[in-house]
């Protein structure tokens, strides 16, 4: 078994943070990552451009250089991929965290899938990406169903349905629109989300008016079929001819690993996480939460540019707990 002073659960952007954050303050800490260096965003579609301008996606006061105002996928999987490296950080990649509980000395073991750690301290900053909410309609399952979205040119000449009308669906239909794929949009509401990029909304709006995107409007998918659609619309069922489905209609935290290692979830549907707000421990004594799994189901609640304080409000409290125990 390894032993270390703290394990954070997660490195993303956040979980970098704590881990520039642990490392200041001479902690044994160590961070451990599913996948690449921040994974999740490593995962976002190839040509994406953040909604925040580079300066708020800046981590630990390191200047975050893009050739625009707003950057891309890119270019902050090379701002944070150099901060990692520049620093050396402590990470283990491609491991996964299968499990975390207290013994009787009051240490966190944290099993993975390839190694047993002990800490005193454990931060989860696990993120909301990697499980899709799903559209629970039959052929969802489907070859042609995908629920993250890479690039366009995959769709071009095919019949693409967009399911969705936030930021990812909106970018994807524009994409694979350009690259000369057949879009229709189904959207469960009555127009184009209102959180959609301000430059990116009118372009959407206007494709959709001008009809070179179809959109059915307060409608959702009834079923899949290898070569059609089912839709439920405000005009009745009706059926349209179909290659592929993107299906972007958000994703959420793994809230059965938090209720597995105890922590406490609302019970109003948001499975909002027990932490306190001013130390981010959640109510299991030295356990913290980081970034946006704070905000349970709510996801847009918390992101990089208002959850980075969250690595020097919990160390803050991690090296105030310890030097209470000199004492």
């Amino acid at each position: 078994m390894i032993q270390k002073e703290l394990v954070i659960v997660g490195g993303g952007p956040i979980g970098i943070a704590c881990g520039l954050e642990a490392k200041k303050k001479d902690l044994d800490y160590l961070i451990i990552e599913k996948g690449t260096i921040v994974n999740s965003l490593f995962n976002y579609p190839s040509n994406m451009q953040f909604f925040s301008s580079s300066e708020k996606l800046e981590i630990d006061q390191i200047p975050f250089i893009s050739k625009e105002a707003k950057p891309k996928r890119n270019e902050a999987l090379e701002y944070y991929r150099r901060i990692v490296t520049s620093n050396d950080l402590n990470i283990q990649l491609f491991e996964k965290v299968q499990n975390i509980e207290k013994n009787e000395e009051d240490q966190f073991i944290i099993k993975t899938d390839k190694q047993t750690y002990s800490a005193k301290f454990v931060i989860i900053s696990t993120g909301f990406y990697d499980i899709p909410n799903t559209m629970g309609i039959k052929g969802e399952d489907l070859p042609k169903v995908a629920h993250y979205y890479k690039d366009p040119h995959f769709y071009a000449m095919q019949k693409l349905a967009v399911v969705g009308a936030s930021n990812s669906a909106v970018d994807a239909a524009l994409e694979c629109y350009r690259k000369g794929a057949d879009v229709t949009m189904i959207v469960r509401g009555p127009e184009i989300g209102r959180r959609v990029k301000y430059w990116v909304k009118p372009d959407i709006e206007n494709r959709i008016e001008e009809g070179s995107i179809k959109a059915y409007f307060n409608s959702t998918i009834k079923e899949v079929k290898s070569d059609q659609l089912v839709l439920n619309t405000p005009d009745g069922e009706i059926r349209i001819e179909n290659d592929f489905v993107l299906a972007l209609t958000g994703y959420k935290p793994n809230f059965s690993f938090l209720e597995k290692i105890g922590i406490q979830l609302s019970e109003d549907g948001k499975f909002y996480p027990q932490y306190d707000q001013e130390t981010m421990e959640t109510n299991i004594e030295n356990l913290f939460l980081a970034g946006v799994i704070c905000g349970g189901m709510d996801t847009h609640l918390w992101f990089i540019e208002n959850s980075r304080i969250h690595a020097k409000m919990i160390m803050d409290s991690i090296t105030h707990k310890l030097s209470a125990q000199i004492r």
